[in-house]
């Protein structure tokens, strides 16, 4: 199991002024049309932070509508792309000043560790704002060469309003991941944060709007899944839907855009990631980046190694050391600057991984490590570490999204990109090893969107992410993100007398 911090009542920090709860449409801060609202809940102690405006259909409705204006009629996608830059650098810097209070907003929100948010998540807000303002005025097209006496070249045009909707587990990552190459593309959105994690996206809004982004560019409806999600998806004038979250979910989204206005959705879905060590890796490197890439976060990470695979050379020595790290690893209050893994988002992401880790006792999986919740009050749970486990237990076959990690042991090469890719997810792998020769065979073999060798989470805002198989289509992060904004438009004119084509 893993150490508990002394303090998991959260005491390290005290509740900050929470400014923002209203839908943001067209500018303002609105109540929902029918009034309602929800709870959102602190996961340090089960208790509600506070009620957010609860938008439905006829909300979205309202947020389409002004964003539909502001494409068609408004300055947004007309202004030069150097224009747009300098407003999302004001965005960005707006981002910097306000670090601390955004910060403590996710903690509180999610049960992120809130040194993470100062050092990486907030920071990375305001890198994807630059990254995609430095691509808003180098947007253009080709000229063509034609076989025949015409002339022709290429635009690329915003594809108009944009549905993000946005998961729990990185709300202002993945936030500003989307949002950030839509607004350079000059596209406008409705965005839907999950209900779990509404109030860092409204702080955005309204930061949004101090930066100068015209009324009705970003909309923000925090709603449920059922209801907003489902009306973003199925609504005959949005465009396109980007979306990050379950497989199951996705599934749903891309039938509702099919049956609506056959608009292009982009899915990045859920994985059961594989990180296979080598013989030859190094011990201490090796059960580091096991225990990175299923605790970080509190293992509630899409691209999150669930499925660790050892090669019997190093696996009892491997095994060892891995329990002695894991016991190390510190659960608390996220505030608390020596813990590693904070709470789980909400109860029903606590109990399901709780069903898990009993589900793997009964089908006969050991427990060599935690397995049970921490303290009376909160959703934490122990770092948990199975071995003895077989490729159709549900543990290995299943996205738990949680700190449990099956542990198995492989001979070859071979048996490893085997047992790899014998998954219906395919979004991310890891690899340790001092081979070159094996790091690009098994990285070529792997079918996932991104394969880490010798490192784990190596994310950054240039690198494109995104799934292969039931994990997904589209990509966020650099250039392939901005471009899925984008439609391109061909324009032909004929040539007479011309001395050559």
């Amino acid at each position: 199991m893993g150490s508990q911090s002394d303090d998991s009542s959260g005491t390290f920090v005290k509740m900050p002024t929470i400014k923002f709860t209203k839908l943001f449409i067209d500018g303002e801060f609105v109540d929902s049309v029918s009034g309602k609202t929800f709870e959102t809940i602190d996961p340090r102690n089960g208790e509600v932070i506070t009620k957010v405006a609860e938008g439905d259909k006829e909300d979205v409705d309202l947020a389409v509508k002004a964003a539909r204006f502001a494409f068609d009629h408004g300055p947004w996608p007309r202004l030069p792309g150097s224009e747009r830059a300098r407003i999302m650098m004001k965005f960005a810097d707006l981002i910097d000043q306000n670090i601390e209070e955004l910060a403590t907003l996710d903690s509180l929100d999610a049960g992120k560790l809130f040194s993470m948010g100062m050092s990486r998540d907030i920071p990375a807000a305001a890198r994807f704002l630059r990254y995609y303002a430095g691509a808003a005025d180098k947007i253009h097209g080709e000229v063509l060469k034609m076989s025949r006496p015409l002339q022709a070249y290429t635009l690329l045009e915003p594809i108009g309003v944009v549905g993000h909707i946005i998961p729990w587990n990185f709300p202002t990552s993945m936030f500003f991941a989307k949002v950030s190459p839509a607004l350079a593309a000059g596209c406008t959105m409705v965005v839907k944060p999950a209900e779990q994690t509404p109030l860092s996206s409204l702080y955005y809004a309204h930061l949004a709007k101090q930066a100068g982004i015209p009324d009705g560019v970003i909309n923000v409806v925090t709603g449920l899944g059922p209801t907003a999600g489902a009306a973003i998806s199925s609504h005959m004038d949005i465009d396109m839907v980007s979306f990050t979250g379950s497989t199951e979910v996705g599934r749903e989204i891309m039938k509702a855009a099919a049956t609506s206005n056959l608009k292009p959705v982009s899915l990045e879905l859920g994985g059961k990631s594989p990180l296979i060590i080598f013989d030859d890796a190094d011990l201490d490197m090796a059960s580091d980046l096991a225990l990175l890439g299923i605790l970080h976060n509190k293992g509630e990470v899409c691209v999150a190694s669930s499925r660790l695979y050892v090669q019997e050379g190093l696996y009892d020595e491997f095994v060892k050391k891995l329990v002695e790290k894991a016991k190390e690893w510190v659960v608390g209050d996220p505030f608390d600057p020596q813990v590693r893994q904070g709470p789980q988002v909400d109860k029903a992401q606590f109990d399901k991984i709780l069903s898990y880790i009993e589900h793997g006792k009964r089908e006969g999986a050991t427990l060599l490590s935690g397995g049970k919740p921490i303290g009376e009050k909160g959703y934490y749970i122990e770092p948990t570490i199975f071995t003895d486990v077989k490729e159709d237990m549900l543990m290995v076959k299943n996205e738990i999204f949680g700190p449990v990690m099956a542990l198995m042991k492989f001979k070859t090469i071979e048996e490893a990109i085997t047992r790899a890719n014998n998954t219906r997810y395919g979004l991310a792998a890891g690899i340790v090893t001092k081979d070159l020769n094996v790091a690009n065979t098994v990285s070529r073999s792997i079918r996932a969107g991104i394969i880490w060798i010798n490192c784990y989470f190596a994310f950054d805002v240039d690198c494109p992410y995104g799934g292969y198989k039931m994990s997904g289509f589209g990509r966020d992060f650099g250039l392939e993100a901005l471009h899925k904004y984008l439609q391109v438009k061909s324009v032909v004119t004929p040539i007479y007398n011309s001395p050559w084509l």
